[in-house]
């Protein structure tokens, strides 16, 4: 492995059923271009098999390898809709604002390590002055870092982990072509950054730990998620759930607003409670959506045994066709109202302003619900 990452190749998995496969970086790309999912393994490869066979032989004890085997009942309601009403829609903005204006967010890239600095620094002085939380960064062979907070609980129990990754892609240009990246995976990003600050604010604490991920890399094969899951895996670290947010901010002209819940490669108990916090709390029904394989950071989780969601925007039909582009933006059909606004000062200016409240305030917010109720229903017992 060694030998050939030196000469710039990748082991490449494709499939749970196939051996990986070592691709050039152009045969990698390929595979992004023609959104193929992929784990780019090459830096994990021998520890995935320590862990592989550290689970068949649980399996084969007759252990279950999934920590959580049911999960609380929705009781918060309280306190969640608490945190939910300190939401902000303009902090979410403005986060994102900052996000889009860095050329690409690309893991290899200068733009993306100073990307990940800046979310490491806006969530350090969110958190500024709680000794239960702590901010770090994750570093990896490569210049972009993960991000981590942890809420320590104040009783003991598995770890609750919400996760975004913070990287974008010009599938054209990968190292300097531009990616604002504003849906993939901005509003993942926001979406969990104001969660943090909407916890501080109210001032919960939670009884289990409780853990947000912002992971380095997800573009270039699940590369930060990866490394992070096997830490925690060979660590002895118990997970309760892994909570996937790629990708909250677009539905197709003429589609139902929706969470599409995936439904491969994730934990079918999960996706239930899941349901049930977003019809508690959420004003968009539930759906459903297939994925495929590595599409995203749960694949991480979910492959070494630990259960792992991902509501998505929408079904793959209607899921934003400018991700990996430049055109990833928040003016992006839907995104903005301001081109038409200015354009046609008429009857179009209610049409837009409903469209934009739709697509960018009322519908990324749902989202940032979810993670609120997912963050307080799984720690606050």
């Amino acid at each position: 492995i060694r030998i050939k990452s030196s000469r710039g190749l990748r082991l490449i998995s494709l499939s749970e059923d196939a051996k990986p496969v070592w691709k050039s970086e152009d045969e990698v790309l390929e595979l992004i271009k023609s959104d193929t999912g992929f784990m780019d393994v090459t830096e994990t490869y021998s520890q995935n098999l320590e862990i592989e066979q550290k689970l068949a032989a649980q399996r084969k004890a007759g252990g279950d390898v999934s920590i959580q085997a049911t999960w609380p009942p929705v009781t918060q309601q309280t306190k969640v809709n608490g945190i939910i009403n300190l939401l902000s829609t303009s902090q979410m903005s403005s986060y994102l604002s900052t996000l889009t204006s860095f050329n690409n967010r690309y893991y290899k890239s200068s733009t993306g390590a100073s990307a990940s600095n800046s979310i490491y620094s806006t969530l350090s002085s969110i958190t500024s002055g709680k000794s239960y939380i702590t901010v770090s960064q994750f570093t990896h062979s490569f210049v972009q870092k993960s991000v981590i907070v942890k809420f320590a609980g104040t009783g003991t129990g598995p770890i609750t982990i919400l996760g975004c990754h913070l990287d974008s892609i010009n599938q054209s240009n990968p190292t300097s072509g531009r990616a604002p990246g504003a849906d993939d995976n901005g509003t993942g990003c926001v979406n969990l950054m104001d969660t943090i600050r909407s916890i501080v604010s109210y001032g919960y604490t939670p009884k289990t730990p409780l853990e947000f991920h912002f992971y380095a890399g997800e573009e270039g094969g699940l590369l930060g998620s990866q490394a992070i899951a096997n830490n925690y895996i060979s660590g002895g670290k118990s997970v309760k759930a892994m909570i996937n947010f790629d990708m909250t901010g677009y539905f197709a002209p003429g589609s139902t607003e929706q969470v599409a819940l995936v439904t491969d490669r994730t934990d079918a108990s999960l996706n239930t409670y899941l349901r049930s916090l977003i019809s508690t709390y959420l004003q968009i029904p539930a759906g459903t959506d297939y994925c495929g394989y590595a599409c995203s950071d749960h694949a991480s989780w979910n492959s070494k045994g630990i259960p792992a969601a991902f509501p998505f925007e929408a079904p793959t039909q209607y899921e934003n066709p400018y991700i990996h582009t430049s055109s990833d933006t928040t003016s992006a059909n839907g995104f903005s109202w301001a081109h038409s606004l200015v354009s046609h000062w008429n009857g179009m200016f209610v049409l837009c302003y409903v469209t934009f409240l739709l697509k960018w305030i009322w519908f990324p917010q749902q989202f940032a619900k979810l993670a609120v109720a997912v963050a307080v229903e799984l720690t606050a017992v």
